[in-house]
Order: structure tokens, then sequence, then C-alpha cells
């Protein structure tokens, strides 16, 4: 997963192909796009229930836990401070009746193993940088 081609498509179709991988990306009718797909800070905003939702379900399959009537709700809670911005995301795990009450702390924690929570906790660095044909080969790498 070391690299993502990039392209350009209809209105404001950003496209990004990692092997066979494709994620489409769009904007809403109001930012110029057509709405055909998520925006791509809702795709970031929405990777991180989801990768709480794959420990859950690897949490509960490695135990013999029925993953039936387990969903995760993900908030997204404004800055109290500042409504323009994020304040909290909560991803709530909801839990059906027939879930061992033994396991419902540990598979919280399992939830929160998500590398996608780690990495906001410890960000990496993100750099741009503009690449010409009569760049060197040395400055592409």
């Amino acid at each position: 997963m070391d690299e993502f081609a990039i392209r350009f498509e209809g209105k404001a179709l950003v496209i990004a192909r990692q092997g066979d991988l494709e994620i489409r990306t769009d904007q809403p009718s109001e930012f110029g796009g057509d709405g055909t797909a998520a925006s791509p800070f809702v795709l970031f905003l929405a990777s991180i229930g989801t990768c709480a939702g794959f420990y859950v379900r690897r949490f509960c399959e490695s135990r013999g836990i029925s993953i039936e009537g387990i969903r995760l709700v993900q908030h997204i809670l404004e800055d109290p401070t500042d409504s323009r911005k994020i304040g909290t995301v909560r991803v709530e795990v909801i839990l059906p009746h027939s879930f061992p009450d033994q396991y419902r702390d540990a598979v919280i924690r399992a939830a929160e193993t998500c590398a996608v929570k780690k990495y906001l906790r410890q960000p990496f660095r993100v750099e741009t940088v503009a690449i010409s044909p009569s760049d060197s080969a040395a400055t592409r790498a």
C-alpha cells in the first residue's frame, strides 16, 4: 500500500487507484460535483467507524460470538467553541441482548485498536510537492 494513483473525471470526481482497488470521491452539487460518491472528508470520517467495525467483527468472530444484531453508530459532534469544527467523533457499539456481558468492555477495547484512530492520535507527516516533466528522476523519488 505504498502508492495511490489519483485521477480526475467529471465535474468534481476524483478517483484514487491502489492496485485493483478504486476509491471514488465526489462533491455535493453545491460544491460543483454530482454527489455520486462520498466527499473525501466524509470518506475520512467514515474510515473511523468502519475501522472500529472491522476490529469489533474480528473480536467477535475469534471468540465464536455471533455478529448478528451488532451495529456501530458514529456521531460527529461539533466543537462547543466553534461550530465549524468537529469536537468529538463518538462511535457507539450497539450490542444485542444476546451479547455476553463478560465481553462488553473487551469489545470496546477491540474497537479502540483501530489503526485510523491510532494515527489520528499520533499523526504522520503529509507533504505535497509539484513534479514536472523536466525534473530529474532523483527529484521524483
